[in-house]
């Protein structure tokens, strides 16, 4: 079971954080926070499962509910208030990192991620990068109201994860504006993969299927990024 804090992200207004502990045998020394998306929070089996997996793969996690969420409100909280309540998670979760060494990963689901990406665009001290599961590039069906004006102030390295018919934005979409930017960037394909990367079923493959090979991916990018920056 993961261990629970509260989060003071306003006065007598508080969120509570999940954490889930590596497994000690090949603990990669990373903590990774992941933000929840707009319509399911920290206990949705999508959350867990990932927060769970990485853990296993000797990645810490963190997860949280913004405030609108830990009130069991349906209607997301305005962008500065869900920014601040990420900046106070992430205080929090610092604070309980296992070690002074330890390398801080942001990033989440959806809106999640988005919200993580504009935190650490405005600053974010010793960030060592981000992970989006399905970045919320425009709303479907809404092109040209791109969310991405704000990827370029980020300078730590960012790992994409994106479904190959995501109607929030497709690869195809997320390309031109990645190539763009001067960080080190990854773009991971789920082909197939929807906003959750949930695939056809003529593909072949479990829903598990594919969320065990994310986690993969993601684990052996987080470590690869460990190497290369302390290596530096």
């Amino acid at each position: 079971m993961p261990g629970q804090i509260s989060v003071e992200v306003l006065p007598n207004r508080s969120v509570t954080a999940r954490l889930y502990p590596a497994a000690t045998h090949g603990r990669a020394g990373v903590t990774l926070i992941l933000g929840p998306g707009a319509g399911a929070g920290q206990t949705s089996a999508f959350i867990v499962e990932f927060a769970t997996g990485l853990a296993a793969r000797g990645i810490d996690a963190g997860t949280f509910d913004f405030l609108y969420g830990e009130q069991s409100r349906r209607i997301p909280d305005p962008n500065d208030r869900l920014e601040a309540c990420y900046r106070a998670v992430i205080a929090a979760v610092r604070a309980q990192m296992m070690s002074s060494a330890d390398r801080l990963v942001i990033g989440g689901k959806s809106m999640g991620g988005r919200i993580a990406s504009q935190v650490a665009a405005a600053g974010i001290g010793d960030l060592a990068g981000l992970v989006f599961l399905g970045y919320p590039l425009h709303p479907p069906g809404r092109p040209d109201r791109l969310r991405a004006a704000h990827l370029p102030a980020i300078e730590a390295p960012m790992l994409f994860v994106q479904g190959s018919r995501d109607p929030f934005g497709t690869p195809d979409e997320l390309r031109p504006i990645l190539s763009q930017l001067r960080a080190p960037v990854a773009l991971h394909v789920i082909e197939g993969g929807d906003h959750s990367f949930k695939v056809p079923k003529r593909a072949g493959v479990t829903p598990e299927d594919v969320h065990r090979a994310i986690q993969d991916h993601v684990a052996a990018w987080l470590r690869g990024h460990v190497a290369l920056r302390t290596a530096r």
